[in-house]
């Protein structure tokens, strides 16, 4: 409750002073590779964490968790990723932050629409949405923008200092990812078999699903690599801190994926890397 939201307000720090206006701009370059990536990140992920949760019969709370996973945006670490594999790095960089400025209305939405059908009738999980959404611009919204306020008011010390901060991040979300694993251990335990495999199939149907979306809609390899990518490695930080919120036992899906996305997304982008030339 305290050090998840600390990670991904420097995460997101982060990650805003990487980003320029001219990030945002790049809708106007590319609108149709925006577009598919944004929409497999907004409807396909989602859908395919909900047929997941059914198909999987996943207890009420793991299945909610499953649907924040699949709802939260990429991350940054699918930008360099993206970037070994001879991606569209540029396109990668734009789908993670507009998916991150969307996240402050769809995580809330996804949590309400799962709740409600996951939990229907479990008055012990009434949502103060209000709450919720106020919390999730407080750790991402405002970090983002004041990472892009820095940057723009001194872009020397942020491209100087903008490696050390990615690291104290990924320092900060690894110890977040290890305590919450631990502090779940009993419950993964129990249901390693089912979380393990559900989120796998989520990761690896996710940029398999996108990446033939994304080449059946005539987009190049390069782009197709950056939207499966973005679609293979989430910001799961935000997904356990939401989950936080409302019951511990929501934040399994997200801690359990982090250990299969690296591998997954990893392998991927070393395969596309001679192929995108």
């Amino acid at each position: 409750t305290v050090m998840l939201p600390v990670s991904l307000f420097i995460i997101m720090f982060s990650l805003g002073m990487a980003l320029t206006i001219a990030d945002f701009r790049r809708i106007a370059e590319f609108p149709r590779g925006v577009a598919i990536g944004l929409g497999n990140l907004l409807l396909i992920s989602p859908l395919l964490a909900f047929l997941l949760a059914v198909a999987f019969d996943m207890p009420p709370e793991l299945a909610v968790g499953m649907m924040l996973l699949g709802a939260s945006p990429g991350g940054t670490t699918a930008n360099m990723l993206t970037h070994l594999a001879r991606g569209d790095t540029a396109l990668s960089v734009t789908m993670t932050a507009i998916s991150s400025l969307a996240a402050v209305f769809t995580v809330p939405l996804v949590l309400g629409l799962a709740t409600a059908w996951f939990m229907a009738g479990e008055t012990r999980y009434e949502l103060q949405m209000g709450a919720i959404v106020a919390k999730i611009m407080l750790i991402t919204l405002v970090p983002l923008l004041l990472g892009m306020l820095v940057r723009a008011k001194a872009a020397a010390w942020s491209v100087r200092n903008e490696p050390r901060a990615k690291r104290v991040a990924m320092v900060f979300f690894l110890f977040v990812v290890f305590a919450a694993l631990w502090s779940e251990h009993e419950h993964i335990f129990g249901n390693l078999e089912t979380v393990g495999l559900a989120v796998l199939c989520l990761n690896l149907l996710a940029m398999t699903v996108s990446f033939g979306i994304s080449r059946l809609a005539g987009l190049n390899g390069p782009q197709s690599t950056a939207i499966s990518i973005e679609l293979g490695v989430h910001n799961t930080t935000l997904a356990m801190a939401v989950a936080a919120m409302v019951a511990p036992a929501m934040i399994i899906p997200a801690a359990v994926y982090n250990v299969f996305m690296f591998f997954t997304a990893g392998a991927f982008a070393k395969w596309m890397h001679s192929r995108n030339t």
